[in-house]
């Protein structure tokens, strides 16, 4: 089920995986358009429902997302298929729990402009929510992880499993990305 979509190819895709958002996902996408407005971006917002049963899908609607079911359960299964209806020369995605800050968009998307490929956010930089990451991955499993990237490939990459990150279609289709669950991210 497709919403809200137009003929008009928009410069950004927005992409919201979703189970059993609705407590947050209504104040994310007020975020994002919030964001968009302020800063003149061209952009699609595309959630992409992965079976929930509450009322997230008539959220998404009511907000004028464009709204696609996946009923592959997993969370790279769900942004696999928000990547197929992609439109944009720039992707950012982020989960729709409320834990990332939308704000952040345009500095994403101007790294992108600026050449670079592939951004991804940095939880460790700012302030974590008590309750927000587990403290096994937080003090070990992370770091331990975003650790190795830096010493075996020469990266920046301060928070591997960050969930906000934004690239190039270009890049999206260089990835040949295949997993359909939570260890999409790392695949990435």
């Amino acid at each position: 089920m497709k919403m809200g979509i137009t003929n008009k190819e928009p410069e950004i895709s927005i992409i919201l995986p979703c189970l059993n958002e609705e407590e947050s996902l209504g104040l994310c996408l007020d975020k994002i358009r919030e964001v968009v407005a302020k800063n003149g971006l061209d952009v699609e917002i595309i959630v992409v429902d992965n079976g929930s049963t509450d009322l997230s899908c008539k959220i998404a609607m009511e907000k004028k997302a464009s709204l696609i079911s996946e009923p592959e359960q997993g969370y790279g299964a769900a942004y696999l298929r928000g990547f197929a209806e992609a439109r944009g020369k720039y992707i950012f995605i982020a989960d729709s729990d409320g834990s990332y800050d939308f704000g952040e968009i345009p500095s994403f998307i101007n790294q992108l402009k600026a050449g670079y490929d592939f951004i991804i956010g940095n939880r460790f930089k700012g302030h974590i929510e008590k309750g927000a990451m587990p403290l096994l991955r937080r003090y070990i499993g992370n770091p331990i992880l975003s650790g190795l990237l830096r010493i075996f490939f020469r990266t920046d990459i301060h928070d591997s499993q960050c969930g906000m990150r934004a690239f190039t279609k270009d890049v999206l289709n260089k990835l040949s990305l295949k997993a359909t669950g939570m260890e999409f991210a790392s695949e990435m």
